[in-house]
């Protein structure tokens, strides 16, 4: 008897355990209002975005085949990845507030079901959406961006983007060494006009290259200065030297100096990675721009738990008036995330603030609005 009675605890734990049949209602609700919700929208933004560019289009004879397959094939997983998390709290926040409207809410909690109980099959659907936008962020989407950008410069972009000349070239190629070009060439893959400072810790400037003209040397994977002058001092004192032709290691190759900053958005995991290595040995203030990107897709899938929470702990309540003034607040709220996101990225860029700091910040404020609303939320 005894041994019966254990077996039917085990079974009763289990039958807890697993996920029963309000779970599965709740993660079908949401997944299925989520991909609605974003079939709608995306469509609506093709719409409103191909018929901004219609004329460059059709000025530059864009082929029907590259705006479909080369552009919005790749523009729609892009623009679905930008604006997930909102999807996600309009989701959660529209069938919420009809399943309090519809007292099914205050069912599930008479019943016996607690509000924590409640959020669990919520979570799993943030979950599994946060994860699958993470591995589309870091593997599939970089790949997609290429093409994306590709046909913009071809076929949308003014021909000042896609410019052969680029103008006043100033880089930093490795801590205190810097570098200037009076007009780098793309075709010709030379600049001119060129000159190379280097200084020591204390600021002072130890030896300055000038030449008419530097040009990549595709054989020997190096640059090749011409007519060049150099200029050194130490403790020693001054020595000058000049010549017709002289190769120079710099820790840059001929795509780094016309790499727009979207060329971020191009690059997987581990290229990304193997990048802010390259310009963390460079000592370029560039770093920043990539140091974002890293931390904002660590950051971004946790927005989905954060929302996804907010958006339940405000919907749940049954309130006079329909679900408009929800809808409302939610979306006054998941707006305030975006723009708190793009604030803190500038002043990262622009100022001092830590990149991994910037791209958390919204993340820890909305964690504290996140629990706030929770237990104030009818239990």
């Amino acid at each position: 008897m005894e041994g019966r009675n254990s077996s039917k605890n085990i079974r009763e734990g289990l039958k807890k355990l697993a996920p029963g049949i309000l779970d599965w209602y709740i993660i079908r609700q949401f997944l299925g209002t989520f991909l609605f919700s974003l079939v709608l929208i995306l469509g609506i933004a093709v719409i409103f975005d191909f018929s901004e560019k219609i004329d460059d289009f059709i000025q530059k004879q864009a082929p029907m085949r590259a705006i479909i397959f080369d552009y919005y094939l790749n523009f729609i997983p892009y623009f679905a990845t930008l604006f997930a998390p909102l999807f996600v709290f309009i989701s959660v926040i529209f069938f919420t507030s009809r399943m309090a409207v519809n007292t099914e809410i205050i069912a599930m909690l008479n019943s016996g079901m607690s509000f924590r109980r409640l959020m669990v099959p919520y979570l799993i659907s943030a979950g599994f959406i946060s994860l699958f936008a993470f591995l589309l962020q870091n593997s599939v989407l970089p790949h997609a961006n290429i093409a994306r950008l590709d046909f913009e410069e071809k076929y949308y972009r003014s021909s000042d983007f896609r410019r052969v000349n680029v103008s006043s070239v100033h880089r930093q190629v490795y801590p205190n060494v810097y570098i200037y070009m009076e007009q780098y060439n793309r075709i010709s893959q030379s600049g001119r006009n060129f000159s190379m400072e280097k200084f020591n810790d204390q600021g002072m400037l130890e030896s300055k290259m000038t030449a008419n003209m530097i040009r990549w040397d595709s054989t020997t994977n190096k640059w090749g200065a011409w007519w060049y002058y150099i200029r050194e001092t130490d403790s020693l004192g001054e020595r000058i030297s000049s010549g017709r032709r002289i190769d120079t290691v710099l820790n840059v190759g001929p795509d780094d100096f016309t790499r727009s900053p979207e060329y971020v958005f191009t690059m997987t995991h581990g290229e990304l990675k193997d990048y802010i290595d390259v310009l963390k040995d460079q000592g370029s203030d560039e770093i920043k721009l990539y140091l974002n990107e890293k931390h904002r897709r660590y950051a971004s899938p946790f927005a989905f738990f954060i929302l996804t929470i907010i958006g339940v702990s405000l919907s749940s309540r049954k309130i006079k008036g329909g679900i408009g003034m929800q809808i409302g607040l939610g979306l006054m709220l998941a707006f305030s995330y975006i723009l708190f996101m793009q604030f803190s990225s500038q002043f990262s860029l622009k100022g001092d603030l830590n990149p991994a700091l910037a791209m958390w910040i919204p993340n820890i404020i909305f964690t504290f609005i996140a629990a706030g609303v929770y237990y104030t939320a009818p239990k």
